[in-house]
């Protein structure tokens, strides 16, 4: 079998809460969230994608290495167009 995965980081505020029911899960929310899917979905195969935002926090922290910009802008729903 063929595995892969992709991953889509972003920084910023979240909510964190328990859901009760069946099984009780902890789950984050908010715009963070949603845009770090997002980011997910517009990626590649096997690659981490960052938004602007946690590509700054890593390059603040002297982790410019860990950062390779994409050579184009990327359209992301309901976001507009965005450099990961």
């Amino acid at each position: 079998a063929d595995l892969s995965m992709r991953f889509g980081l972003h920084s910023g505020p979240v909510t964190a809460g328990v859901l009760r029911g069946d099984k009780s899960r902890f789950q984050l929310f908010g715009d963070t969230v949603n845009t770090a899917c997002r980011i997910e979905s517009t990626g590649a195969r096997d690659r981490i994608h960052l938004s602007e935002e946690t590509a700054n926090i890593l390059i603040a922290k002297g982790m410019r290495d860990w950062v390779s910009p994409r050579d184009t802008l990327v359209e992301v729903k309901g976001k507009g167009m965005m450099q990961t």
